[in-house]
């Protein structure tokens, strides 16, 4: 069995930031919707992620991460109300 290093995946996960993880977890959940074909319930991701996003402290991430929930509280919404 071929076991890697503590230091190696350590080195990995540190240029990554927990609003990277949000994302990855957003985009899945948004593929999701998209299989379904659900426009309500991509709308719901649009804007518990949005929340997520803007919820998170500045410390954790990057400024452009709060300016993404933003606008994911701002278009969630509008794609709720949009879908048939």
């Amino acid at each position: 069995m071929l076991e890697l290093p503590l230091q190696v995946v350590d080195g990995i996960l540190r240029q990554y930031s927990v609003a990277h993880a949000i994302l990855l977890l957003f985009l899945g959940a948004v593929g999701v919707g998209v299989v379904k074909k659900s426009m309500r319930l991509t709308g719901l991701q649009f804007t518990v992620f949005g929340l997520v996003f803007f919820l998170t402290p500045m410390s954790t991430h990057a400024m452009y991460f709060q300016w993404l929930g933003l606008g994911l509280i701002v278009v969630g919404p509008l794609v709720f109300i949009a879908a048939d």
